[in-house]
C-alpha cells in the first residue's frame, strides 16, 4: 500500500527590523547585502505560519531573531511555493533562502 506524503509543510519569511544587518555573524552570512533591500528570516513548519510566527514571537521553539526582532510576515516573497511536503520544504526553505540573498536581502535562517 502506498501511503501519500503529507503536504502541510510551508517556508515562509518574516520581516526583521534592519538593525540584524550590523551583526558581524548576520554580516559575514551576507557579504552581497544591499543595504536598501530588507532584512528577512526564512522557515519552514508544519504548522500555519501565523501560529508558527506568534510561536516565534512568544519564544516557543523561537529563531532569537524572530522573537527579539521580527515585524510582520511578508507572504508576497513565498505564498505561491506553499504547500509542500517535508522533503520539498527542506529544499525550498535553502533555495529561497539563496535565491533572496542573491537579490541584495539580508538573510537569516533558511538551514
Amino acid at each position: 500500500m502506498n501511503k501519500k506524503k503529507a503536504v502541510h509543510y510551508s517556508i515562509y519569511v518574516v520581516l526583521l527590523e534592519d538593525c540584524i544587518g550590523r551583526f558581524r555573524k548576520v554580516k559575514d552570512e551576507n557579504p552581497r547585502r544591499d543595504s536598501e533591500k530588507p532584512c528577512v528570516y526564512v522557515g519552514m513548519t508544519g504548522l500555519d505560519v501565523m501560529k508558527r510566527f506568534a510561536n516565534h514571537k512568544a519564544g516557543y521553539k523561537a529563531s532569537g531573531y524572530v522573537k527579539k526582532y521580527g515585524i510582520r510576515l511578508m507572504p508576497e516573497l513565498y505564498e505561491d511555493l506553499n504547500p509542500l511536503s517535508y522533503d520539498e520544504a527542506v529544499i525550498a526553505e535553502q533555495g529561497l533562502a539563496r535565491k533572496l540573498r542573491a537579490e541584495g536581502y539580508t538573510v537569516v535562517g533558511g538551514h
